[in-house]
């Protein structure tokens, strides 16, 4: 009984997907950026920071919820965390971005494109997973693929990482790359923290 009654404020529920959804919009960006030439980039950058600026009033928003709300439908701290998790998957979506201007690199490697395809898997999964959250079911199918495209992720992080280093001549080069393609493998990792957390909390509130 009690525990229904802490689910029954859906409105925690509807904020996270809104941020979530707000990744699925961020990551569509990243991936025409990634994709489009120099002169585009710096208004698809900028549309970005909208998104990104959005989605950081949804977390304040979800938060002051949170810290009034005598009762939530989930441990406190956990709600909490899934917010600052899932803020952090945008803030490195938008830095990746923003490197990727500032850096001026006229053609990203095809690594490069994968890492930022795999970002708008998970970005998918996680909008997906986020209404789940009320009922906390079928939600191991989420953190189950997130953990293989993390996977998947880091096998094209190396390959990317040695790539660089191995092949281009050009130090300046090899830095802005680098800093590129660490930035992608750090946001897929964020989406991984996310849904191990998920995981958790699905498992301690069964």
């Amino acid at each position: 009984m009690g525990l229904f009654n802490r689910r029954k404020d859906e409105s925690f529920f509807e904020l996270l997907t809104e941020i979530a959804g707000n990744l699925i919009t961020g990551t569509n960006i990243l991936s025409r950026l990634v994709k489009s030439d120099l002169d585009q980039r710096d208004g698809l950058r900028d549309e970005l920071h909208v998104v990104e600026n959005h989605s950081d009033d949804l977390t304040h928003a979800f938060m002051n919820k949170v810290n009034q709300s005598f009762i939530t439908p989930l441990d406190r701290d956990d709600m909490s965390q899934i917010a600052y998790r899932l803020d952090d998957c945008m803030d490195l979506t938008d830095e990746a971005a923003t490197l990727i201007v500032v850096y001026q690199v006229d053609t990203l490697t095809e690594d490069i494109l994968k890492q930022v395809e795999i970002l708008e898997k998970c970005a998918e999964l996680t909008a997906e997973a986020m209404p789940r959250l009320k009922t906390l079911s079928e939600l191991k199918e989420y953190w189950v693929e997130i953990n293989r495209l993390e996977n998947q992720a880091d096998r094209i992080y190396m390959r990317a990482l040695s790539a660089i280093v191995n092949q281009i001549s050009d130090p300046i080069q090899v830095i802005k790359l680098k800093d590129i393609t660490e930035r992608l493998e750090e946001a897929c990792d964020a989406y991984e923290r996310l849904a191990a957390l998920v995981e958790g909390i699905a498992i301690k509130e069964s």
